[in-house]
């Protein structure tokens, strides 16, 4: 049985905290005083006005002495009780049924090139003349959602239109990484996987980055422009404090109480992590849950949903000096925009890359906005820039993907490589 969602009692107490929490918001919301968001204030007086027009009808049939049966007040107390137990049987629900649901990827890895540590490099092209490109995902979730099921797999995709798609796996740290920086990550492991691929196919190569792999990625294009043809940037965020300087410093603040058991067990653990990302839509788990439960078991939809699930459960801790650089350093500080994120001593400056680069930035995106990726789009030189209708994790999984991000990035790719 899974473990997920995780970590399960924030999620829990989130969803349920929240839906109990009405019965007790509604002698507020007759009174006039719950402080509503600005864009629902003109619904939230529509309704204090029906409910004060029905308060007025239970009023005149009680002094008329006509039967009410459970009209009025007592009727809308009932009635939100009633709801929020069948919202709550109904994400309970979900949430079982995903645990339980049959669905197990059962993909097999393409053949492993190269290896390092606990990284290690796939060659989904397995040695084909097609051209090569070098993907690089995320070191907090794990690779294969770029090969997520058989349905939705940008890598095989990409391999039977004629390339040789190189995925980077980082893998499990361990105790080796344990001790790792961004820099050791980049000026390291990933140049030395980027060489062992250029010196495999005898060329400079394209290098595409998904998420925080974008970063990195523009990092190994300025420090390696002749090992590269061209750089893709899939959802790659730059100005953290672009859209909400506020939330971004409360991500950072978030790694302060863990100093001391980051310095003992050198990581940031998942269920740590998960929590962090729990905190950009705190009710997601009530709302998707909600939508699995009413779902058929063996739709198709269905399986997808656990398909992507069980990579968002399947994290990958964060090393501590990692943990520093990028929640303090990107996050709090916001070193990237202002010149003072540091790889092997030199500031990453995007200014100074001078390879083909494509930005791919979904329009919809909640976990990098996209004003976060504009900013590093316009800061270099020449850039081209896309924006699919899509969010974050639907530019590489959905049903839009195909047609918003896998085609135009396989011409572009066509292009450069």
């Amino acid at each position: 049985m899974r473990q997920g969602p995780r970590p399960l009692a924030l999620h829990l107490t989130a969803a349920l905290g929240s839906l109990l929490s009405s019965s007790a918001a509604l002698p507020f919301l007759r009174n006039g005083s719950l402080p509503w968001n600005p864009a629902l204030r003109e619904r939230a007086a529509t309704l204090r006005d029906e409910m004060s027009r029905a308060d007025r009808l239970h009023r005149s049939r009680e002094r008329s002495e006509e039967p009410v049966g459970a009209a009025g007040a007592d009727r809308l107390t009932r009635e939100v009780d009633r709801e929020i137990r069948r919202r709550i049987d109904t994400v309970l629900t979900g949430i079982e049924r995903y645990r339980h649901h049959p669905y197990r990827r059962d993909l097999p890895d393409p053949p492993v090139v190269w290896t390092e540590g606990g990284s290690r490099l796939l060659d989904y092209g397995e040695g084909a003349a097609g051209r090569p490109v070098l993907f690089v995902p995320s070191l907090v979730n794990r690779g294969y959602i770029l090969d997520l099921s058989r349905d939705r797999s940008l890598m095989r995709w990409l391999a039977g239109r004629g390339f040789r798609p190189f995925l980077l796996d980082w893998g499990m740290p361990g105790p080796l990484e344990r001790r790792f920086t961004l820099t050791d990550y980049i000026a390291g492991r990933l140049e030395r996987a980027l060489d062992f691929v250029v010196e495999a196919v005898g060329r400079p190569v394209p290098v595409v980055g998904y998420c925080m792999g974008g970063l990195l990625a523009a990092a190994l294009a300025q420090r390696r422009p002749r090992s590269l043809s061209g750089l893709g940037l899939m959802a790659t965020p730059w100005d953290f404090h672009a859209e909400d300087a506020a939330t971004a410093r409360r991500v950072a603040s978030f790694v302060q109480p863990w100093g001391p058991l980051l310095d003992r067990w050198g990581e940031l653990p998942t269920d740590s992590l998960q929590a962090l990302f729990a905190q950009l839509d705190p009710l997601l788990a009530l709302k998707k849950f909600g939508s699995f439960a009413r779902m058929a078991p063996d739709s198709r939809a269905a399986t997808a949903f656990v398909a992507l699930e069980d990579w968002l459960n399947d994290g990958v801790p964060l090393v501590a000096g990692v943990a520093r650089d990028a929640l303090a350093g990107w996050y709090g500080r916001n070193d990237t925009v202002a010149g003072a994120w540091m790889v092997a001593g030199l500031p990453v400056d995007p200014g100074a890359i001078r390879v083909p680069t494509l930005a791919l930035i979904p329009e919809r995106d909640r976990i990098v906005p996209p004003a976060s990726a504009l900013a590093l789009a316009a800061a270099i030189p020449g850039a081209r820039m896309l924006r699919p209708p899509l969010g974050h994790i639907g530019m590489v999984v959905s049903a839009g993907a195909e047609t918003g991000v896998w085609n135009p990035l396989t011409d572009w790719l066509a292009a450069t490589g």
